[in-house]
């Protein structure tokens, strides 16, 4: 390992913990409301799922209109696994039990994603973003219509396990899987893809199996962020993951910028936080929220970070280089 990365790793861990500190201190001493913890533990989910929709949308640069299926899919199995794991015994650790949950939810989503992605890879472009729109509808309508799981009523009695604590750092692993990902000789290839698929492919990269594989992790990740969903809210509506809640997803990792891990971060960050803080001008907040994001794809259709990765180690260093030059400056100024 080297120096550098080293200290960036330090200063990102440390960085990790003082925002975890500050945010859980201001919920566990009132200093802010519940509802103030409720909103960090949405935005933690959502940046869950569009740094994993990032994947196939940025890093291999397919338009994936369907991810409110997987987490849909995660959600259904999570819930009910951790249903008939605490059914007449609480002794099982909240933590435990929502890992297993989540890990289920996690495979299950992922299985459906080589099924869904095995065939549909195939295409490129608007037609495999129809194709998975259609996907998503199907997923929902099925949990409508599925009784097990309570039909168009909903799935009721999930424990609402996932707390704060472990909802932000099940947030904080994903987010270094997809970065270690995305650095990896893995992540490179389907960015080759991204670039040129023929070139690749004259290359030796497998590019089916590289797709499928990153439509598979993309859609694991995405059960786990609908497991953490299910166990916060404790009520399951099939409802909630219409395909507009895909676009939602979609229109984050675009504004944030393509291919961009920290710029899905901000970017779910903001538009998960925008509308509770408009929240209190009801007439005009869809208004308000719509402009900004037409205004944000005109000044910058990038996204916010396009395919830069913002780094903190880097943010002060070159704080650090201006006070230098500044410096520097006006002592050669005083001579």
């Amino acid at each position: 390992m080297t120096k550098e990365l080293k200290k960036s790793y330090i200063v990102n861990a440390i960085s990790m913990i003082v925002i975890f500190a500050v945010i859980y201190s201001l919920v566990t001493f009132k200093i802010v409301t519940n509802y103030f913890g409720g909103i960090v533990i949405l935005t933690c989910i959502m940046i869950i799922m569009a740094t994993s929709l990032n994947i196939v949308a940025g890093f291999l640069g397919e338009m994936a209109l369907g991810h409110a299926g997987f987490m849909a899919i995660g959600a259904y199995t999570a819930a009910s696994v951790s249903i008939a794991i605490t059914n007449g015994n609480d002794s099982l650790p909240a933590l435990l039990v929502l890992i297993i949950a989540s890990l289920a939810g996690g495979v299950a989503a992922g299985i459906v994603g080589i099924v869904i992605g095995t065939p549909s890879l195939r295409l490129r472009g608007d037609y495999l973003g129809i194709v998975t729109i259609g996907f998503a509808e199907i997923i929902r309508i099925f949990f409508v219509n599925f009784q097990p799981t309570g039909g168009a009523q909903g799935l009721k009695g999930i424990p609402r396990i996932a707390t704060l604590g472990y909802v932000y750092w099940i947030m904080i692993v994903v987010i270094l899987l997809i970065f270690t990902l995305g650095r990896s000789k893995f992540g490179r290839a389907i960015m080759s893809i991204r670039e040129d698929e023929i070139a690749s492919e004259a290359a030796g990269i497998p590019t089916t199996k590289y797709k499928v594989m990153a439509f598979t992790i993309s859609s694991f990740f995405a059960g786990v962020g609908g497991s953490l969903y299910a166990h916060y809210q404790g009520y399951l509506d099939p409802n909630k993951f219409q395909f507009m809640f895909s676009i939602e997803i979609f229109v984050i990792v675009v504004l944030g910028g393509l291919g961009s891990v920290t710029g899905s971060i901000l970017s779910a960050i903001v538009l998960t936080v925008l509308p509770e803080l408009l929240r209190q001008f009801s007439e005009y907040r869809l208004l308000v929220y719509s402009l900004a994001l037409v205004i944000m794809m005109i000044f910058r259709p990038q996204g916010m970070l396009g395919r830069y990765e913002f780094s903190l180690t880097r943010f002060f260093e070159n704080l650090k280089n201006r006070k230098d030059t500044t410096k520097n400056s006006v002592d050669g100024g005083d001579a």
